[in-house]
This record gives C-alpha cells, sequence and structure tokens, in this order.
C-alpha cells in the first residue's frame, strides 16, 4: 500500500488514472473469474447429489422387477416344451441385463458418493495379508497365483484400512481378468521415501501403449461388459488419502500398479 502511496506521488495525474483504471479492471475480472468458478462448483456438486440419489431411485424398482423376473423363471421351468423353454431363455437374458444395470449403478455410487475417512494407522503388510488371504480362493479358481513380499518391517500409514483394502481389490479383480489363460499375481509391500509402496502386479497381456494414457478415465474400459469406474474409483480412494497411483505396462508381459501412501508421522 505504501509504495502504490509513493507511485501516485511521482507519477503524472493522466497516467497515474489509466493504471488505477488497469488495476481495477484487473481486480474485476478475478473476482468475476472466481464468483463464475464457485458457480460451477456448486453446479456440479448439486449435479453430484442429484444423479447419486437417481441412482438410488433406480436401483429400488430395478431389484423388484428382478426379483418378479426370478419367480416367472421358476414358473416356467415347470414346463418342458419348446415355447416355454423360448420364453425361459429369452427371460434369462432380460435377467441378465438387469444384473448388468445393477451392478453399474453399484459402480457409479461407489464412485460418485461421498467418501467419510474413517483415518487409522495401519501396517500396510497386513492390509495386505488380510486381503490376500480373502482373495486367494477366487483367484485359484481363475488358475492364478498369488505370491506377496511383505517385508520384516511396519510400514504404517494413516488410512481408512476398508477404503484401501477396496481399491486394491479392484486392481486384483482387474489382473485376475487380465489373465485368462492363468498367470501370477503379485504384491509387494515396501517403504520410500516418506511413503509406503504398494505394487500389484499381474502376468498377463498388458495394456496396449495407446490405451494405458486413458486407463484411469471415467466410464473407459477394455472389457466386455465393464463399467469403466472400477480405476477411476480405485485412483479417487487413494488420492483422497494423500497418495498416488500410476500404472506401468507392456505387451505380452503384464502390468504394475503402484500406489504410494504417506507414512504415518510419529
Amino acid at each position: 500500500m505504501i509504495w502504490w502511496i509513493i507511485l501516485a506521488a511521482m507519477i503524472p495525474a493522466p497516467i497515474w488514472i489509466l493504471l488505477t483504471l488497469r488495476a481495477s479492471t484487473r481486480v474485476w475480472r478475478s473476482t468475476r473469474r472466481l464468483a463464475a468458478r464457485a458457480r460451477v462448483s456448486e453446479h456440479f456438486r448439486e449435479l453430484g447429489q442429484l444423479t447419486g440419489g437417481l441412482a438410488h431411485e433406480i436401483k429400488n424398482p430395478l431389484s423388484t422387477i428382478n426379483m418378479n423376473l426370478k419367480l416367472l423363471a421358476e414358473d416356467l421351468e415347470h414346463h418342458d416344451d419348446e415355447l416355454h423353454n423360448r420364453w425361459l431363455r429369452r427371460l434369462e437374458a432380460v435377467q441378465h441385463e438387469t444384473q448388468r444395470l445393477r451392478a453399474i449403478l453399484d459402480d457409479f455410487l461407489q464412485y460418485a458418493g461421498k467418501h467419510e475417512l474413517q483415518l487409522q494407522d495401519a501396517d500396510l503388510r497386513c492390509v495386505v495379508e488380510d486381503l490376500a488371504d480373502f482373495f486367494t480362493p477366487q483367484a485359484e479358481d481363475a488358475h492364478v497365483i498369488m505370491r506377496t513380499s511383505l517385508g520384516d518391517d511396519p510400514i504404517c500409514c494413516r488410512i481408512d484400512t476398508n477404503l484401501i483394502k477396496q481399491a486394491l481389490l479392484n486392481l486384483m479383480i482387474n489382473a485376475v481378468d487380465a489373465m485368462s489363460e492363468g498367470g501370477e499375481l503379485i504384491i509387494n509391500v515396501a517403504s520410500g521415501k516418506d511413503k509406503g509402496i504398494i505394487e500389484v502386479i499381474d502376468t498377463g497381456a498388458g495394456i496396449d501403449p495407446m490405451v494405458l494414457p486413458h486407463v484411469f478415465g471415467v466410464y473407459f474400459s477394455t472389457k466386455s461388459g465393464g463399467s469403466g469406474l472400477g480405476l477411476p474409483t480405485t485412483r479417487r480412494i487413494v488420492r483422497e488419502q494423500g497418495g498416488t497411483i500410476r500404472v506401468d505396462s507392456e505387451l505380452g508381459k503384464g502390468s504394475r500398479f503402484t500406489i504410494a501412501l504417506p507414512l504415518a508421522t510419529a
């Protein structure tokens, strides 16, 4: 402020007026931009609430529809002629589509819903070990061998354990899906500089370099019937807890997803 007064005393009046007008214009434009951003932010917040509510409203009648389809299918199963069998096949196709729609809505609500973080200090080794024990039977059914490398020392981060498990589970399911003929799913836990590191590695087909930049994009999926919300949800969970996630992949060799989370302060 004092420099502005000194300049006012040194600069001729016409130039001083022009400078003042220019500064005022900049302030006015900046204020308008901030107000516009606030309006856009409020609009998207309201839109998020609206779409979330709409998804819930769709799920309720969808559950009723699915239940009635199941009852109709049970009635048709009592008949063994070709006409009823054809009706049953068509009914099963509709059931499959309603179930797929329900799964898409569930994925959307996970991605768009508000996460109330329940943060606590947790050893990443224990988190991964619990999840690996839970997921091993599913991996074995797909002829995938699970391996973990957890290290000897605790790696404590302040995280929401349930959400991090959800994020990792998304990566593990994708890894198994990428190994249609079996393979290895490897999960490494280590510590870096001020970070706890979790790597999820598969020996699947790998990701095309042209596709790789888009894998975290909303509704982008290379899987038939995929919602395209699994990886965006994983990234959102990791970012909300101060972490980062990246992917490296090579065609024919597999992919590596690396999550880095801040270590808990002592």
